[in-house]
């Protein structure tokens, strides 16, 4: 037994098919190896192994949604060619359909790309696709988030189909109504992230190890100025509140009216409706 997994192993590492493509070959063919690679490469299964080796710069995101958690996945490609057409973005919405119906909100992927499906894990699937599209696809990234009592928006920008595209923005909200106007102002919301992409809902939220790096910047460089210690932290103040406004959500101004920022134009007129963000989350191709 242990002999035949060798021999599996041994037939994977050459030609990148998958475990079961790789013991049937290798029972069709008596256990000889290099008969076993010319019964995968007339099969087409063994041109992954080549393939997989190659740069994928192309491809597209993702988005899926069920009534608990949505998703965002992000898989590429060799050529942009190979992107639009339905052979990839049919095997996207496979993969999302399968991470979504998963039902585990910490899935990495590494977990994702040993799961089993019929038989066969996420990673030699990827193989045999490989193999039929004749590029190199890598399954880059993927993040899954739970829904609770929570409106979901999303956008896509450049996209191949209304859930796939170049860019994928998500907004997790609550609201008292989320009437036409809300949802509305929900996709305003994640076409500004798209565009601007925020790195926290605000300075709350942002990783104190970046603002902490942000501040020590503007000592050094205002503390050679010579201004007394007052001036000096109006200044240090002053550049902090502008580094908040480029990189918080809610302190950028707002893409469709940039003379008020996010959290004004909620004030303004969403503040009745008790408008807020839970979460948001985006994820680009490049």
């Amino acid at each position: 037994m242990a002999d035949d997994l060798k021999l599996v192993k041994e037939l994977r590492d050459k030609t990148g098919a998958g475990f079961l493509d790789c013991k049937e070959a290798l029972n069709n063919n008596d256990g000889n190896i290099d008969n076993a690679i010319d019964y995968l490469r007339k099969k087409g299964l063994a041109k992954a192994s080549k393939k997989s080796t190659r740069e994928a710069n192309e491809g597209a995101v993702g988005f899926f949604q069920n009534s608990n958690k949505c998703a965002i996945i992000k898989v590429n490609s060799e050529t942009d060619f190979a992107a639009k057409g339905d052979t990839f973005l049919d095997f996207i919405d496979y993969l999302g359909k399968i991470l979504i119906d998963l039902d585990k909100s910490d899935l990495d992927l590494d977990t994702f790309l040993n799961t089993q499906i019929n038989s066969k894990t996420i990673k030699e699937i990827v193989d045999e696709m490989i193999a039929k599209i004749g590029e190199n696809i890598v399954i880059s990234e993927l993040r899954i988030f739970d829904i609770n009592k929570s409106n979901i928006s999303f956008y896509v920008h450049n996209s191949y189909r209304k859930n796939i595209g170049k860019i994928i923005s998500i907004i997790e909200y609550t609201a008292n109504r989320n009437d036409n106007n809300t949802q509305n102002f929900a996709k305003n919301l994640c076409m500004h992230i798209a565009a601007l992409k925020p790195e926290a809902i605000d300075e709350n939220n942002l990783d104190k190890e970046i603002i902490n790096k942000e501040l020590n910047i503007h000592k050094e460089l205002i503390a050679s100025s010579g201004k007394p210690e007052n001036v000096i932290e109006k200044i240090l103040d002053g550049k902090m509140k502008k580094f908040y406004s480029e990189v918080t959500l809610l302190n950028q101004n707002f893409v469709l009216d940039p003379d008020k920022t996010v959290q004004d134009i909620i004030n303004s007129d969403h503040k009745n409706n008790n408008f807020k963000i839970k979460m948001f989350n985006f994820l680009t191709l490049s």
